[in-house]
């Protein structure tokens, strides 16, 4: 569950803090932020 808050709350960042950013930036950003909770639940070892 904290790596999905962690993925939300980077979800959230980008999107209140780049309003202007077109939508394939913004799956790109998803996408990295997916593969960031995928490194973080290794890390965690969940």
């Amino acid at each position: 569950m904290k790596v999905y808050i962690i993925w939300l709350i980077g979800v959230i960042a980008w999107n209140f803090g780049v309003p202007s950013a077109s939508p394939i930036e913004d799956v790109i950003i998803a996408i990295l932020l997916s593969f960031l909770s995928m490194g973080l639940k290794k890390y965690f070892k969940f």
